[in-house]
């Protein structure tokens, strides 16, 4: 499946649309909203203030109730904008956002406010797209599930099971350690009373991919197509598979993942190369990490250049932005992940 996203953060609409859906796919539409729904706004103190129902409603690709197998387009209403908040930074961008690339990319015509196509509300046509994803890989008994890793410097535990990942799916700060989620919070509502901003990191595993998907080639590596489905998420900048970078501290008889048969199966006793070698699955869960940097958009002063002038100059940004952003990035990780699922699988 392939997917286009479209619309600005204050148009009217944002969406999706979606080819290569497998015909007669009985779409769970409450599934679909669910999904949704963790991403949305208000359901913590420690993100936007920005009010939308994300209520998605199905265009094309649908009819009596099963995919057509024609191209599915989903839109979503916008309806909580303050456009007034960016006028004055229509020529003065935001240090560390899409501004200014944006801006010589369109050649001044990209629309600034509330960061146009750049903005993170685009990422809710992607959990719709994501939800999707989801209910086809369903079928072929492939499962997504996430946490909050870390988020300022403070670490959640380490998943051991499937079934403890799954059951965080229904909260809006999920954490495996309480006691580290609530020193999450404080963090975040901390920089937030100072005008600042936090970052971190969702780890996500992928359960039920089978052995042998995937190849050591361009495009094909199963990590590459992963890792472009996550980049392509608002704010990621860093993605690790496995023990990703602490590999760098480590000698081969630490990093090494031993095979063993369980149950008939081969498997491997830990899983620190994230179920992928050579570009390929090993059966085990295909497990990483996104990493997301602060929220660019800040309340403190910034430096900047005013874009007609070539001057600097210094900016205030006004606005709801998120102090953190990996709380509703669970949801949107996840998106990402069955999506490149479905894409190792050929689907």
């Amino acid at each position: 499946m392939e997917y286009v996203i479209f619309g600005e953060s204050h148009g009217p609409a944002i969406g999706v649309t979606l080819t290569g859906v497998p015909a007669g796919l009985e779409l769970d539409l409450d599934a679909l909203q669910a999904q949704l729904d963790r991403r949305a706004p208000g359901k913590d103190a420690t993100a936007t203030a920005r009010r939308e129902s994300d209520a998605v409603h199905i265009l094309s690709g649908v009819f009596e109730g099963k995919t057509t197998g024609a191209p599915l387009a989903m839109v979503i209403r916008n309806a909580d904008q303050h456009s007034g908040d960016y006028d004055a930074l229509r020529y003065t961008p935001r240090p560390s956002h899409g501004d200014y690339p944006g801006f010589i990319a369109s050649q001044g015509c990209q629309d600034h406010r509330g960061g146009g196509h750049f903005s993170g509300r685009l990422t809710a046509p992607l959990v719709a797209a994501g939800a999707v994803a989801r209910q086809v890989l369903a079928g072929r008994g492939v499962t997504v599930a996430s946490h909050i890793a870390i988020i300022a410097g403070i670490w959640d535990s380490p998943f051991e099971t499937r079934e403890e990942l799954e059951a965080l799916a229904g909260q809006p700060f999920p954490v495996l350690d309480p006691e580290a989620g609530e020193k999450m919070r404080g963090a975040i509502l901390e920089a937030k009373g100072q005008g600042d901003s936090v970052g971190g990191a969702v780890e996500c595993a992928v359960f039920g991919l089978p052995a042998g998907l995937g190849a050591p080639d361009f495009g094909k590596n199963v990590e590459g197509v992963f890792a472009q489905h996550l980049f392509a998420i608002p704010a990621v900048k860093a993605v690790e598979f496995g023990a990703g970078s602490a590999f760098a501290y480590h000698r081969g008889s630490q990093a090494n993942d031993p095979l063993a048969v369980r149950d008939g199966a081969v498997v491997t006793e830990t899983n620190l190369a994230g179920g992928i070698n050579g570009g390929i699955t090993n059966g085990m869960p295909v497990v990483f990490t996104a990493t997301f940097r602060p929220t660019p958009s800040i309340a403190l002063p910034q430096r900047s250049v005013d874009l007609r002038t070539g001057e600097e100059v210094e900016i205030a940004i006004k606005g709801r932005h998120d102090p953190c952003v990996v709380p509703r990035a669970v949801p949107v990780v996840e998106a990402a992940a069955a999506l490149a699922a479905c894409q190792v699988l050929g689907i």
